[in-house]
């Protein structure tokens, strides 16, 4: 990996080398002047979102206050767009910022391309201070063969969104945890599970892994086996899904449509009608609000919804900030990028980074947040994320694990058309589909 990245590297400066010829005109630039007593010299580009740009135009500054002869330019672009220009060129591309986020679940996919550089997390995690157990959350997972590859940005996870006049016009006591398998209408708790987003929520309640590693390395998957071979708790848990679809196909709606499942849920949830509950993101908070009302909200924690008494749980997912691989042999590029993590990422300004971003930080405090000056409802969406968060399994990041996206769907989705008379001929159905992808991985 390391010669991988030399190699680019190389080509980068063979690159400038003849660009340089081809302009006969132009002169040498100037060598720095003398660093400034303890201070960092380079030259970085930081990629940022339209709504980034303010608070990490402060990061910058507070950068350079302490080192005047470090250079750190903002690239404004959206971190999927930039992610696509990766994509579709490489590392040297000048486009792709040296420093620039990335989703968790992208680590992989960039690591095989060798865009990455490894970073010295550890010591980064260390001076910032507010972990812990670095290698149990984000970090952790952000480490690949032994190299960490990203540094925790903020963190991710479902929670709860609940409507109050709903649920009081139900007869549903929010106080206490919402059954899945004990509701007079198909509506109350609105869950489109064909998305595995959703549906790993409720599959990881039961401990059901649909695609895992096992300690010799090899991919296997709980869905490959026969219903038989399930523990009574996953049987059980199959068997709600299937309840909830037939009441749903039953019932007539669209809530397993691909395409038209998402517009009912919302339908549903609008106040004066059916729903009570739903998972959503902390970034989904202006939808909530507008659908049902502010203060007509109740946030909570996922383990607010139950499967047979199981608390749903989703993942410890969120962001990384990466390091470009083409500039691994200079250490002053290097250098300056991890000033300004540890600036984009200081707990000190954790609530300026959520103003400006939506950005929870992991190696932030609930009482950060609680003693600020944010709304009450952004509160309770920070420390219903904190608690879903703890409470959640890693998720799985390994490239193969793609694959799963399209196989639950397709096998859920499956029973609009083949009609499931039984659990077990669902189940069925479900195993072919995950029986299809080991094929395809193995």
């Amino acid at each position: 990996m390391k010669n991988v990245r030399k190699v680019l590297a190389l080509l980068l400066v063979l690159t400038l080398v003849f660009t340089a010829c081809g302009q006969k005109g132009t002169a040498p630039e100037a060598k720095p002047a003398e660093t400034a007593e303890g201070g960092l010299t380079g030259e970085i580009s930081v990629q940022a979102e339209t709504e980034w740009m303010e608070y990490y135009e402060a990061a910058a500054e507070r950068v350079k206050a302490a080192n005047p002869d470090a250079v750190i330019n903002i690239i404004e672009v959206g971190a999927f767009d930039h992610l696509d220009t990766m994509d579709n060129t490489d590392a040297l591309n000048e486009d792709v910022a040296d420093l620039f986020a990335i989703p968790a679940d992208r680590l992989y996919g960039l690591n095989d391309a060798l865009v990455l550089n490894p970073i010295d997390a550890e010591a980064l995690a260390a001076d910032l201070g507010g972990w812990d157990d670095y290698n149990a959350g984000l970090g952790g997972q952000f480490n690949i063969d032994g190299e960490y590859l990203a540094f925790p940005y903020n963190i991710e996870t479902l929670i709860t969104y609940a409507n109050k006049e709903n649920a009081e016009a139900a007869g549903i006591d929010l106080a206490n945890p919402v059954e899945i398998s004990n509701q007079d209408s198909e509506a109350r708790v609105l869950l489109p599970l064909f998305d595995a987003w959703f549906g790993v929520a409720v599959t990881n309640a039961v401990d059901i892994e649909f695609l895992g590693i096992n300690e010799n390395g090899e991919f296997y998957s709980d869905m490959t086996k026969e219903y038989s071979e399930l523990t009574a708790d996953q049987q059980a848990a199959i068997q709600t899904i299937y309840d909830y679809w037939s009441a749903h196909n039953s019932a007539n709606t669209s809530l397993f449509d691909n395409e038209a499942g998402w517009g009912y849920v919302d339908d549903e949830f609008r106040t004066g009608s059916n729903g009570v509950i739903r998972l959503g993101g902390p970034w989904e908070q202006g939808t909530m609000t507008e659908i049902a009302g502010e203060d007509n909200l109740a946030i909570n924690s996922i383990d607010k919804i139950t499967i047979n008494g199981n608390p749903l749980s989703h993942w410890k997912g969120g962001w990384g900030l990466a390091i470009n691989s083409r500039i691994e042999e200079d250490q002053d590029k290097i250098n300056l990028a991890y000033a300004m993590i540890k600036e984009i990422v200081n707990p000190e300004y954790a609530v300026d980074l959520f103003n400006a971003t939506g950005k929870i930080l992991e190696n932030a405090t609930i009482e950060t947040y609680e003693n600020s000056d944010l709304s009450d409802i952004q509160k309770e969406i920070i420390a219903a994320v904190y608690d879903s968060y703890e409470k959640a399994p890693a998720r799985p990041l390994f490239s193969e694990w793609g694959q799963v996206w399209d196989t639950w769907k397709n096998a859920l989705l499956s029973w609009n058309s083949v009609q499931p008379k039984t659990v077990e001929e669902g189940y069925n159905e479900i195993k072919a589909s995950f029986d299809a992808m080991m094929m395809n991985i193995k």
